[in-house]
């Protein structure tokens, strides 16, 4: 099968020819349609510190994708050959106390496909059925293959309570832009969306007209607070950027009492005024990855019931044009970049 590998320690990914997987008793084969290009194969393709640290050569890379179930294993009973599907990316131990208690997503021993385990850039894809999650019907192939960074918008979004809440999001990236999304979807008073990439912010107010968008280097948070009528500031804060300087922002802005989900991450270490948290009295909340599955049930349920996030892609690309694909990502000028793998 042709496959995109990370076959030296350098930058780029190679095509290459790579034997099809052989299934387990428990897992299944997927044929791969269509694939996502995540930040975190931007990571692997530039190998910065971080994929130098934590990816082994060889390894077909990639865990944003759709496809179709061809082979199942002999223990697997709720799966057919034909059935339509993603898959979290999220390869889970059932030994650690987290497991056992049902909360799969925190579990220690986690391994990801395209990172500790050959991934999705293939033609096929071998995955353990208990993470394989099937595609209703209404639900295209592109949109399946970017239910991965779409769970981590969800997961992030519905940290905390947002039924008339004002919301903040900081970071106008594809991820950042669903946050939004779902926000207003799950009824959110105002939605602001901050950056300062004019393109990013244009795409934002493309894929989600509600949204206030604000370029900080251009515009006072504070005015905008005024300009929407809020008497105190933000309830809740989404940091999407890994930006210091973001989160500092989000923290002057929020109300006394008020709640932040952080998915960004920063670069190295970062100096954090904690007093300015303490005495505000935030609540702050890590979040990595999906639930699983809750998170992936209520994504489909809102996806089903008029969430649109179509617009985020903006690129679709043959696999074979995964270079140009790449480049698109690592423009800056881009939302989701799909490969077609069909």
């Amino acid at each position: 099968m042709k496959a995109l590998e990370k076959s030296h320690p350098k930058e780029g990914l190679w095509v290459v020819q790579a034997p099809v997987p052989e299934i387990g008793p428990d897992e299944v084969l997927i044929k791969v349609k269509k694939t996502g290009i995540c930040g975190t194969d931007i990571h692997i393709w530039n190998w910065d510190d971080w994929a130098a640290h934590t990816v082994p050569v060889p390894m077909i890379t990639g865990h944003e994708f759709a496809g179709e179930i061809v082979e199942i294993g002999r223990n697997v009973k709720d799966l057919t050959v034909g059935q339509r599907c993603s898959g979290e990316g999220h390869l889970i131990k059932t030994d650690s106390r987290q497991s056992r208690a049902g909360k799969f997503h925190l579990d220690p021993g986690t391994r990801g496909i395209g990172v500790n385990e050959q991934g999705a850039f293939a033609q096929y894809l071998k995955l353990p059925a208990f993470n394989v999650v099937p595609l209703p019907d209404d639900i295209p192939d592109e949109i399946g293959a970017i239910l991965d960074p779409l769970g981590n918008a969800v997961h992030t979004a519905l940290s905390f309570d947002l039924l008339g809440e004002d919301v903040l999001i900081t970071g106008a990236g594809p991820i950042g832009i669903m946050a939004a999304a779902v926000a207003k979807h799950a009824g959110a008073r105002h939605v602001v969306i901050t950056d300062i990439n004019p393109d990013r912010l244009k795409l934002a107010a493309h894929v989600v007209p509600a949204v206030r968008t604000v370029d900080v280097s251009r515009e006072e948070l504070s005015d905008v607070i005024q300009e929407l009528g809020m008497k105190q500031g933000f309830d809740v804060g989404l940091e999407m950027s890994g930006s210091q300087a973001a989160l500092d922002q989000m923290v002057e802005a929020l109300v006394m009492g008020g709640k932040i989900a952080l998915l960004g991450i920063p670069p190295g270490k970062s100096p954090v005024d904690w007093s300015r948290i303490v005495f505000k009295a935030i609540t702050l909340k890590g979040v990595y990855g999906r639930e699983m599955f809750e998170t992936w049930y209520k994504m489909i349920a809102m996806l089903q019931n008029g969430l649109d996030v179509s617009r985020v892609i903006t690129h679709r690309f043959a696999m074979e044009d995964f270079a140009e694909g790449f480049a698109a990502m690592k423009s800056g000028s881009s939302g989701k970049v799909v490969l077609d793998w069909s």
